[in-house]
């Protein structure tokens, strides 16, 4: 169990949030319903699909007592609408990276929602507690997406974990029971785990993308720079080649979805594309250990390994 704030998580696994179709209502629902905490991927969404997304979660809940999260990029354009969509829909926790928000933490005062940021330095850490962050998910470089720092997050949570005292998330390299066991005896109190729940019966992306995932060899993951800015951890691919070439084009429709843009292609489009399983002009992002994931299971089968580990 573990509680932040006046709320109770049951098992201390939050479910990664993946934007653009992967962490939508029925993933995340399904891992609030084992005790975890599932996470609605806001970036990619206007306000009201997001708060749709949200209703169709809570719909599928088997109680109240069930908790329920939204992701979101603070790079994204529209950040702030999706933070008010997080709050009017009445989700339990708002989890944020890709970027650091000082506001939302005063923001939310006074709402049934709490703001826990995306950290990779014990410097950003320290200012998130300062500021009244309730708990800090700590993200090393071995993390699908994007990234915010060269260290994978064995490196990192030790320090952060032994100079805050609130509750430090570990997110990154996370696959296998023994990995969440190993996370936890280096401080941190819970997991975030991205990957091995894209490879979940209940992610609503292609077969061919969790296939992907189940074909894995070591070394499959690659680091490319996405528009946003960012460097991020994708699966080797016919486009994330050209990203690293740089033979890519911006699409002619730009909807300014992000507030900061390299231009150099649609990271948005290009994970439409993964979503939708096209193999040549997708980007397919991953944790650096997703080779270990060997087999599609119900999100229910991924939890219950998992929660010998937190008894």
């Amino acid at each position: 169990m573990l509680k932040i704030g006046n709320v109770e998580i049951e098992v201390p696994i939050f479910q990664g949030g993946m934007a653009i179709g992967i962490s939508m209502s029925n993933l995340a629902a399904a891992v609030s319903n084992e005790g975890g905490l599932g996470l609605i991927a806001g970036t990619g969404l206007s306000k009201l699909e997001l708060k749709k997304q949200i209703e169709d979660a809570k719909s599928k809940l088997k109680d109240a007592k069930k908790v329920l999260g939204v992701n979101i990029m603070f790079a994204a354009s529209n950040f702030m609408k999706l933070v008010d969509a997080a709050i009017e829909g009445g989700v339990e926790f708002i989890v944020f990276g890709a970027g650091f928000s000082r506001d939302i933490f005063e923001y939310v005062k006074g709402t049934k929602t709490q703001a826990i940021p995306i950290v990779s330095s014990l410097k950003l850490a320290k200012i998130a507690e300062k500021l009244g962050a309730p708990a800090v998910v700590v993200e090393g470089a071995n993390a699908g997406g994007h990234l915010g720092t060269d260290l994978d997050s064995w490196d990192i949570v030790p320090e952060i974990a032994q100079n805050l005292s609130i509750p430090v998330i570990g997110a990154g390299g996370v696959i296998t029971p023994e990995d969440a066991a190993r996370m936890l005896s280096i401080g941190a109190v819970g997991v975030q785990m991205g990957s091995r729940f894209v490879a979940s019966e209940e992610c609503e992306v292609s077969r061919i993308f969790k296939e992907m995932y189940v074909n894995l060899k070591k070394g499959d993951i690659i680091q490319i720079m996405s528009s946003a800015g960012l460097p991020a951890n994708a699966i080797i691919s016919p486009y994330a080649k050209k990203v690293i070439d740089e033979v890519t084009e911006f699409p002619k429709n730009c909807f300014a979805c992000l507030k900061k843009c390299t231009k150099k292609f649609c990271v948005n489009e290009r994970l439409v594309m993964a979503h939708d399983g096209d193999l040549d002009e997708g980007i397919f992002f991953a944790g650096r250990d997703a080779w270990k994931i060997d087999e599609i299971l119900p999100v229910k089968e991924i939890m219950d390994r998992f929660k010998k580990v937190f008894k």
